[in-house]
Parts: C-alpha cells; structure tokens; sequence
C-alpha cells in the first residue's frame, strides 16, 4: 500500500463512557479505548513505514475538539461511540458530514453505524440485529485484491465479541471488503467502502467495549490499511460551489480560478 513522506493527521474520536463506568472495562482498556486505538494506529502505521500525526477528541470536550479547523487538519477520523449518540451535537455531527464530504477519510466502529454523521452519511436507519454472548467471530476476507485487505489473514479469528447479524439497514456499499459468521449462525457486512463527495468512509463492525478487540494486531492492521485507503488525495479540499453558469463560460480564457473543474 502507498505510503506518503507527509504524516498521515488521523484525529481519534472516543465516547469514553464506559471507561469511565464500567470496571470491566476500564481493566480491558486503563487508558481508554481512544487510547488504545491511536496507539494501534501509530505502531502499525509506522512499521509499514508512514509517519503520522494523532490526536485524540472526547465527547466531553467534543465542541472544542471537533472545530472546523481541527476537522480542516484532519486527513482521517475514527469514531467510536456506543451509549452517547445523542449527546453528540447535530451541529457537530453536521460538521463531521460536511468535512467528509470535502474529502476527509471516516473510519466508523462498531457502534458507530449508530453514530449521528454516519447515519446522516448513509440516509437509512442502520438497524441491525445483535447478541452480546461472547460469540466466536470469524471476518472473512471477500475482497482480497482491496487495499484495507492487504496482510490481512483470512479469516481473523475473534475469540469472543458481540454478535451483529444481517440483516443491516445501509446502502449498498460501494465495495464490501469483510463478512464475519458468529456462533451462532449469523452473518454480518463488518467491512464496508462508500463514497460520498470526495470523502470515503469505512465501516467495520468488531470493536465491542466488553472485549480486547482493539487490542488484536489483525484489527490494528485493519484500521491502519483503511486509514490509509480514507486518506483524501492530494488536492484542494474545497466544496464543489452551485454557480450560474452563462453560455460559454468554459471558453473564457480569463474565467476565475474557482469556476475550473474540479474532480470529486
């Protein structure tokens, strides 16, 4: 996969609810799994020899974590939340929409298909079904030549995570990368690709509070090949403006630099 001499500016959005409550929890993950996230990301990043730049927001500071400008530095944001969707701003959740729009990568996990900006993103109700037994997860690797599938094994084997089962209320996905299977029979989309405006946004399904997921260096490789994959391109990060378009403008030599075409 493609590396960059720029670090790669990941910002690391955790709910940090549960840590707080839950002694469980708190035992899996002492320093938050906001923490533990980055610190997968940085590591397993760094040995596939890209730097990067990682900082973390809270929902308890969210206002001023997830400004406009910090979401303008931000290449890709991970977002975990599980208890607290509706503490989360719209305004905020509004904003995240708008940046992914523009061309910043979303990696949404576990919970998150919950999350306010990915429902917004997806336009459906992201119901599921679930169980939350400890079952045995296997994720499947349904498309190996994809970039976030690359030194993945085939299947990782979780040895117990919550159970989330088809079916599950989203679009299509532009690309599907993962299927898990459970204990218990079920079948799940864990990895999904979409694209919206010059954004692209990551789905993927393993990551329950109650166990060590994020902890497997399967699932760190993961999320580093996705954040990779998310990253925008390098170009302007400017939204496509509605202009009234005269007959011929295209032919005007001295036309303003804002009115040239711009890929999304």
């Amino acid at each position: 996969m493609p590396v960059t001499d720029r670090p790669l500016r990941i910002t690391v959005y955790g709910e940090n609810r549960h840590e707080k409550q839950d002694a469980s929890v708190q035992a899996l993950y002492p320093e938050g799994m906001h923490t533990a996230i980055a610190h997968g990301l940085e590591a397993t990043l760094g040995n596939l020899g890209q730097g990067t730049e990682i900082r973390i927001a809270l929902l308890d500071d969210i206002e001023t974590a997830l400004t406009d400008e910090v979401l303008a530095e931000t290449d890709v944001l991970t977002w975990w939340g599980h208890m607290a969707h509706d503490d989360v701003p719209d305004e905020v959740a509004d904003r995240v929409v708008r940046h992914v729009h523009d061309g910043m990568g979303l990696l949404a996990l576990h919970s998150a298909h919950y999350a306010k900006p990915f429902k917004k993103l997806m336009g459906t109700t992201c119901n599921l079904r679930w169980r939350n037994e400890g079952d045995e997860e296997l994720v499947w690797t349904v498309n190996g030549s994809h970039p976030i599938a690359e030194g993945v094994p085939h299947p990782i084997v979780i040895p117990a995570q919550e159970m989330y089962g088809e079916m599950f209320d989203i679009p299509a996905p532009d690309e599907l990368v993962f299927v898990s299977s459970f204990t218990g029979g079920e079948v799940f989309r864990s990895g999904c690709c979409f694209r919206r405006g010059k954004g692209k946004v990551f789905y993927f399904s393993p990551g329950d509070q109650e166990y060590p997921v994020y902890h497997q260096s399967e699932i760190q490789r993961v999320l580093a090949n996705a954040a990779l994959w998310a990253r925008p391109a390098e170009r302007e990060r400017t939204p496509v403006q509605i202009t009234n378009a005269q007959r011929d403008w295209f032919r005007a030599g001295d036309r303003p630099a804002e009115e040239s075409l711009r890929v999304i």
